[in-house]
């Protein structure tokens, strides 16, 4: 093998010096190096930037509020519970209950839905079926007979009309909204006392049974399986400044 000038061995194949081959990898190296250099400082500058963290030194405390109805029988009386039996066109039947706000929050917009868990003509027949009727007494209602101790003026003893009477088909009804019962909102704590009052009417059930065969269409010997269900909503969403 041939020796060239200052000990630089020639290529094998091309016979060129290589001394420029050692110098670029030189050159390589030597910017690479400079390019980590420059990532370390730039890095090292980021994590050493000023930060600052304020906080409240006790905990804010967010408390939601809640709107609870509690629906039970007024004293004196077994309020849905009760069965009514052997209902006659033109009779009136009376059962008494109250509603309580047991929540923190005001509700207002108090309606009344019916449900029958097995529909006939009287909670599907608007003219046939039963009727509802509701008053309200601003104290307890006296059970025994059916009078309204504290009452407004001009109706002494009746209580205060807040759902004139209404076909059980029209509160069952899905199609239509629930109707309200007039009256005031229930403040948190607050009771409403109510009569809630079911008659058949008589006009439209005058029907004749022939040889122990009632007619068809008729209302004698139905059923229904009633669910009464009071609902109201929350007071207006307010926006508060301290």
């Amino acid at each position: 093998m041939s020796v060239t000038e200052h000990g630089t061995p020639e290529h094998p194949t091309t016979g060129h010096r290589c001394r420029g081959t050692r110098r670029g990898a030189r050159q390589v190296a030597g910017i690479a190096a400079t390019v980590a250099a420059g990532v370390a400082l730039t890095s090292g500058g980021v994590y050493a930037a000023l930060t600052a963290q304020a906080f409240n030194g006790t905990a804010q405390q967010v408390r939601t509020g809640t709107l609870l109805l509690t629906l039970s029988p007024t004293a004196g009386s077994a309020g849905f519970t009760s069965v009514v039996g052997d209902l006659a066109p033109g009779d009136v039947v009376n059962r008494y209950v109250q509603l309580q706000n047991t929540g923190t929050l005001p509700g207002q917009g108090l309606t009344l839905r019916l449900a029958d868990s097995s529909p006939t003509l009287l909670t599907t027949s608007a003219t046939k079926g039963l009727q509802v009727t509701v008053n309200e007494c601003p104290v307890a209602w006296t059970v025994a007979t059916g009078t309204c101790t504290t009452s407004a003026p001009g109706v002494p003893g009746t209580g205060v009309p807040v759902l004139a009477q209404t076909p059980a088909a029209t509160l069952a009804s899905t199609s239509v909204a629930p109707p309200s019962l007039s009256g005031p909102g229930l403040a948190p704590g607050a009771t409403r006392y109510f009569q809630v009052s079911l008659t058949l009417p008589s006009a439209t059930n005058d029907d004749v049974s022939v040889n122990g065969v009632a007619p068809t269409g008729s209302v004698q010997g139905l059923s229904a399986g009633l669910t009464w269900t009071f609902a109201t909503t929350q007071r207006a969403a307010t926006t508060t400044n301290s």
